[in-house]
C-alpha cells in the first residue's frame, strides 16, 4: 500500500487558504494546525486561523490565534486588523481601535483600518472622531462608498439634514443599488423619510 506524500508546513497552509476561500472554515482551521505543528512559529498561519475562528463566531479564540501571530511577527498587519474585527465583534471598541492603529501605524495607506476604526469610535459615540476617520479612509480610497454611508447614519443622529443628504449622495453614486436600498430601509433616516430631498434622492 502507497503512502501518502508528507505535507510541508506551507502546503497544509496552503490547503488551509483554498478551504477558507470556499466557507469551510472547520476545513482550513485543521489545515492550518496542522501547519503550526510543523512549523510553531508559522505567523500566518496562525493570523489565518484567526479569521476562519473568525468566520465561525469564535472570536475569543481568534483574538488568541492572532496574538500568537503578532507575538512571532510584530509587523504582520492583517493579524492586527483582523484582531480589531474580532475585538469589535466582542463590542470591545477601544481595544479594537488600538489594534487598527497598530496596523495604520504598520500601513499608513490602510483605508479599510480607517474605515472600521471610525465605526468603532462611532459605538462609542465619539462622533468626531469618527468622522475624522471616515474623511481619511476616503481621502486614501476616493471610491469608497461605505464611509460616506457611515457619515450620513451619524449626521442623522446629529439632525445635519445637510451633511446627511451630501454624504448620502456621494455613497449612492459610488455604489446606487447597495445604498439606495440601504437608505430606503436603515433605522437611521426614519425621522427624515419624510423630507423632500430625501425622497428625491432616492426617487
Amino acid at each position: 500500500m502507497a503512502q501518502q506524500p508528507d505535507f510541508s508546513a506551507e502546503a497544509y497552509f496552503q490547503q488551509g487558504i483554498g478551504a477558507s476561500k470556499i466557507g469551510q472554515y472547520e476545513m482550513a482551521i485543521a489545515s492550518f494546525e496542522k501547519a503550526i505543528k510543523l512549523k510553531s512559529d508559522f505567523a500566518a498561519a496562525w493570523s489565518d486561523r484567526g479569521m476562519a475562528l473568525n468566520d465561525l463566531g469564535q472570536y475569543e479564540e481568534a483574538i488568541i490565534s492572532y496574538d500568537k501571530a503578532i507575538a512571532i511577527d510584530p509587523e504582520l498587519y492583517p493579524a492586527w486588523y483582523n484582531r480589531g474585527i474580532a475585538l469589535g465583534n466582542l463590542g470591545r471598541y477601544e481595544e479594537a481601535i488600538k489594534s487598527w492603529d497598530k496596523a495604520i501605524e504598520i500601513v499608513p495607506d490602510f483605508a479599510e483600518a480607517y474605515y472600521n476604526r471610525g465605526s468603532a469610535m462611532g459605538n462609542l459615540g465619539h462622533y468626531n472622531g469618527a468622522i475624522a476617520s471616515w474623511d481619511k479612509a476616503i481621502e486614501l480610497n476616493p471610491k469608497y462608498a461605505s464611509p460616506h454611508f457611515s457619515k450620513a447614519c451619524i449626521y442623522a443622529a446629529l439632525a445635519e439634514l445637510d451633511s446627511v443628504i451630501t454624504n448620502l449622495k456621494k455613497a449612492i453614486a459610488l455604489e446606487p443599488r447597495r445604498y439606495t436600498y440601504l437608505a430606503q430601509n436603515h433605522p437611521s433616516f426614519e425621522s427624515i423619510r419624510q423630507d423632500q430631498r430625501f425622497q428625491a434622492l432616492l426617487s
